[in-house]
């Protein structure tokens, strides 16, 4: 069994967390962040369960590169 190394892109929305795995555009939800953690995790095994070695290359994206910058903001 081989590991794959992904990404989960959480933030809060109301009294909810979502998680986002961008590589697989898979997106989920749960009531914490560790909530929101497990259920991205099942999310993505679900989808891979489905999907051939060359439907996965097919759908893989590229690891993002997360970088912070500044905007001016007018007011």
């Amino acid at each position: 069994m081989s590991t794959l190394h992904l990404t989960a892109q959480i933030w809060q929305e109301d009294d909810a967390y979502v998680a986002h795995c961008p590589e697989l555009d898979v997106t989920s939800q749960g009531d914490s962040l560790d909530h929101a953690l497990a259920m991205i995790k099942e999310a993505v095994e679900l989808t891979l369960a489905d999907l051939t070695p060359e439907e996965l290359a097919a759908q893989l994206h590229p690891t993002p590169a997360l970088i912070p910058f500044e905007v001016q903001l007018t007011a």
